[in-house]
């Protein structure tokens, strides 16, 4: 009997252990399955509040001053079969812009296919050349600039329909005539919305065809009260601001009083980066301190590309400045929702012509207009070495030359 009963325990018992391992198991699972459920939902939450935490957008802005197809540059880039090519004058610069997100050009002429083409004293290139620019890797053209009118109104309308068709935008006129009612050119890279705003100090009297409303809607000038009212937008719309304005004395080094005051009004009115240009020689950069942050002048990037040299300009002041010109190089970076300047370079540039050998049906000698970059062609560079004793001793004092008048140090 009593073993009967033992055994009767050991059967409960055993029963019960089981149950109880059944429990544990079950409630085990339980509590894994709700850590599964609430990670699924948990754990993306506590990555995206992290990404967010920790987002590095960041962007390299390239830009510089003048592009201007004086008649030789024209003459140089005709074909046999009279059409043109100005693909070769960026030969030595496209690897450089290809490493931008964002390439910026002052284009100064117009391109209109109902005027003769002319390089001076007033300017109209050929429609190729808008293709070429792309090509070379530009996104945008500034033509506020005292010769957008050369072609007439007219002129300036197929100039920035002409830069349109060939995929890259414009910047400081309106070919619709809609100034007033025109949303800014704002162009958002790497998660960086980037305004850009240009403006003339005049427009070589050709205004003067225009009728009062015409030069409004059309024409970006330098009425005080719309170029604060739109920085003041920009600087609320777009996460950094760049101002490109045409002024300054021509063949001067030195910006005058009335540059140095406008352009440091812009910057309180909400610009961070002032590109200058208009005197077609390199004037200084200047560091400005607003709110803790850097903002950045240039009060002349010079010609990019010209006839304007030693050769052609010996009777002017500084005239082999005009041959030289900038390369700016901007990285902006986007931190925890602040956008700031990380780093600014001025890349000393410099027009080297070269004769074809040949001559134009009119009796003129062509060239060949390559822009370089000059940290390329100095010691250390990557085409040291190709050029004659005399052009490497002109690029080598223009690069130093540059550099310690230029004084950017970001």
């Amino acid at each position: 009997m009593e073993k009967r009963a033992n055994y009767i325990r050991r059967k409960r018992y055993a029963s019960y252990r089981t149950k109880m391992h059944l429990f544990f198991i079950c409630g085990l699972a339980t509590i894994i399955l709700a850590i599964i459920i609430v990670s699924e939902h948990l754990v993306p939450r506590l990555n995206q509040a992290s990404e967010s935490m920790h987002s590095d957008n960041s962007v390299r802005i390239m830009a510089h001053g003048d592009l201007l197809y004086h008649l030789p540059i024209l003459r140089g880039a005709e074909q046999p079969d009279g059409s043109y090519d100005f693909s070769e004058n960026f030969t030595y610069v496209k690897p450089w812009l290809e490493q931008a997100d964002f390439a910026i050009a002052d284009f100064e002429g117009t391109i209109s296919p109902d005027v003769e083409l002319a390089g001076y004293p007033l300017f109209n290139a050929p429609a190729i050349v808008a293709d070429n620019i792309h090509d070379a890797g530009y996104d945008l053209v500034d033509l506020a600039h005292n010769h957008i009118l050369d072609s007439h109104l007219s002129g300036l309308i197929s100039t920035v329909n002409t830069f349109r068709d060939a995929g890259v935008d414009t910047v400081g006129v309106y070919a619709e005539g809609n100034r007033a009612t025109a949303p800014l050119y704002i162009r958002e890279v790497n998660g960086i919305r980037i305004a850009v705003l240009a403006y003339a100090y005049g427009f070589n009297g050709m205004e003067a065809l225009l009728s009062q409303e015409e030069y409004d809607a059309y024409l970006s000038d330098f009425d005080k009260e719309k170029m604060r009212a739109e920085i003041e937008r920009a600087e609320k719309e777009a996460d950094i601001t760049i101002v490109m304005p045409q002024t300054g004395v021509e063949y001067q080094l030195e910006p005058t009083e009335e540059q140095t005051s406008l352009y440091h009004q812009m910057i309180d009115w909400g610009a961070d980066i002032v590109l200058g240009g208009h005197p077609h020689v390199v004037e200084p950069a200047e560091i400005i301190e607003k709110d803790g942050q850097r903002k950045l002048i240039i009060y002349s990037m010079g010609n990019f590309l010209s006839n304007q040299r030693i050769e052609s300009m010996d009777d002017t002041p500084n005239s082999q400045w005009t041959e030289r010109g900038v390369l700016m190089d901007i990285r902006i970076q986007k931190e925890n929702g602040q956008t700031s300047i990380r780093t600014a370079q001025a890349h000393p540039t410099w027009v080297n012509r070269i004769s074809q050998g040949t001559y134009s049906l009119d009796g003129y000698e062509r060239f060949s207009y390559q822009t370089y970059v000059l940290e390329d062609w100095v010691a250390g560079g990557r085409y040291y070495g190709q050029l004659d004793l005399d052009t490497q001793a002109r690029v080598d004092t223009a690069y130093q030359e540059m550099k310690d008048f230029v004084n950017l140090v970001w």
